[in-house]
């Protein structure tokens, strides 16, 4: 899993100014803490209508807005990265044919390589988009509102634990999964609650939300930048929430390997948050930037 967070946390810093010369940032004012107001309600809401749905036995509604979603957030990845070598014509057409070609694919052959691959490119282009759009103060504060709302949701209503049970069903890049055996089949899997477990999940969210102080930090603070092979420039409290994320996920496996459900954003949020202020103070960089 620890793999699948890494990748997350690369490929995102890499698109970051792709995304950024594409123009791809969605608000006005970085800085802004209604971004993060917003981006909460859209959350919420988005939240209830697929409890909703579920409720109501039309996850056909769902998982059609989830194919979409999908494909548009692959168009927005690929279209960042063809433009970088190709006239735009022809980066159009083939980000359009590849977006497609692989929505199709998820569509007709969610197996469980499928669902990770897909996850892997999805959570890094939406949480580059969102890092490159949200200053680091409104970031700090969307992590630590997401790391309460992830514990009452899973500890208190446990309405989060319903919701993975149903996106299980609807075999979407929402979640990853690494199989405990090689002869395991995520299209023909079923949740049961009892079960012998045949696989790991996690959610593709803890991965998104805590790599977007890593993109937001490395985007908004001028200071401390390093060259790193194959990623570019990266500053220390860019690499310091992403080390934090490591060993929050160290923490959050520790406790699963326990045997019960856990939220993961309290242990992953807090480690970037920290990890975000150690590299902040190592360079001499203020934490709230200015």
């Amino acid at each position: 899993m620890g793999v699948f967070l890494l990748l997350v946390q690369v490929i995102s810093v890499m698109l970051a100014q792709p995304m950024i010369d594409a123009g791809m940032q969605f608000t006005e004012d970085p800085d802004s803490i209604w971004n993060t107001i917003y981006y909460i309600g859209l959350i919420l809401g988005f939240t209830g209508v697929i409890l909703y749905a579920f409720k109501k036995n039309i996850k056909w509604m769902i998982h059609g807005f989830i194919l979409f979603s999908v494909g548009a957030t692959l168009y927005y990845v690929f279209l960042a990265i063809f433009a970088i070598f190709m006239n735009e014509t022809t980066s159009i057409i083939l980000t359009l044919a590849l977006s497609l070609a692989l929505t199709v694919l998820l569509y007709l052959f969610p197996e469980w390589y499928v669902i990770d691959i897909i996850g892997i490119l999805i959570g890094a282009g939406v949480t580059a988009i969102i890092g490159i759009s949200f200053g680091v103060m409104p970031t700090l504060i969307l992590l630590i509102l997401l790391a309460v709302y992830d514990a009452i949701s899973v500890y208190q209503t446990k309405h989060m634990l319903a919701l993975a049970e149903g996106v299980m069903d609807m075999k979407v890049p929402i979640l990853f999964v690494i199989p405990n055996h090689l002869n395991f089949s995520f299209r023909d899997y079923k949740y049961e609650k009892d079960a012998k477990r045949e696989a790991f999940f996690m959610g593709l969210g803890d991965a998104v939300m805590p790599t977007i102080l890593v993109v937001s930090a490395n985007v908004f603070i001028s200071e401390g930048y390093m060259n790193v092979p194959l990623i570019g420039l990266l500053n220390m409290p860019a690499l310091g929430a992403a080390l934090g994320t490591i060993v929050g996920f160290a923490v959050l496996m520790a406790v699963v390997a326990r045997g019960n459900p856990q939220a993961g954003l309290p242990f992953l949020n807090t480690g970037a948050i920290f990890g975000y202020v150690a590299g902040c103070l190592a360079v001499g960089v203020s934490i709230i930037p200015l």
